[in-house]
């Protein structure tokens, strides 16, 4: 069992990164999928071709851990769980938990606290766990028991995109999060970028795991709001990328 987070800062392509994860996943019948989108932009519901419902956030701006919302016989913990659970979207072979927007003004201690022992239970009835993650890593710094084995930091072929990524580095670590193995994508590269951005991805100290292409197919599809899952098996894009994942999923 594998939990992978995609990280970097907005606009790298995390989300395309980890929809292709989920994508490989199911195409390898390394099933359930748990699929979390921790971005609060909220896009991984589209580019997997499921429709969000209800998020986590607005679950937990409801109120919904309020003592009058909880049915007789159901103790809090219990209603928190029940109301989660409607928050997770069914795919094909994958399940997909939308956070949704950031919290609001008010003391969610409790509720949170709540919501981060159910997603850590939630976890483990799957094969793998993918998660989408904002620039802050702030849903990472609040599970609790699960380690994420692998972090994979996107960065866009520029040099401040690679200096984001140390950035997205450094806090992980400030933040003392439990990672496993940590590795750098360079998407959206032409072998001209890759060559002047050497030098800044050495200093990095990140083993470069793959590069990403530019893609007109996948440009196409993020126009049209279509998912990643219609993509050709021979689309760049998933030909780059199915290497990184032989490597984290064959492990």
């Amino acid at each position: 069992m594998a939990a992978i987070a995609v990280a970097g800062k907005g606009g790298t392509g995390k989300t395309t990164i980890a929809a292709l994860a989920v994508r490989y996943l199911l195409q390898a019948g390394q099933t359930p999928v748990l699929a979390v989108d921790a971005d609060p932009n909220s896009n991984l519901g589209q580019t997997l071709g499921i429709k969000v419902g209800l998020t986590v956030g607005s679950l937990r701006e409801q109120g919904f851990a309020g003592q009058r919302d909880i049915p007789g016989g159901m103790t809090k913990d219990q209603f928190v769980e029940y109301k989660m659970s409607e928050a997770l979207a069914e795919g094909e072979g994958f399940d997909l938990l939308t956070m949704g927007r950031p919290e609001g003004a008010g003391c969610y201690c409790f509720v949170n606290n709540l919501i981060r022992r159910f997603m850590d239970g939630l976890a483990g009835g799957y094969r793998h766990v993918v998660m989408d993650n904002e620039a802050g890593l702030e849903h990472l710094s609040r599970r609790t028991t699960r380690k994420t084995d692998v972090l994979l930091v996107i960065a866009d072929a520029g040099v401040r995109g690679i200096q984001a990524a140390r950035r997205v580095l450094d806090l992980a670590v400030e933040m003392k999060i439990d990672v496993g193995e940590s590795m750098f994508v360079l998407n959206r590269a032409t072998d001209e970028s890759l060559a002047a951005l050497s030098p800044e991805i050495e200093r990095l100290k990140l083993p470069l795991v793959a590069v990403i292409p530019e893609d007109a197919g996948l440009f196409k599809a993020e126009v049209a709001g279509t998912s990643l899952m219609e993509l050709s098996d021979e689309a760049p894009v998933v030909a780059a990328a199915a290497p990184l994942f032989d490597k984290i999923f064959s492990q």
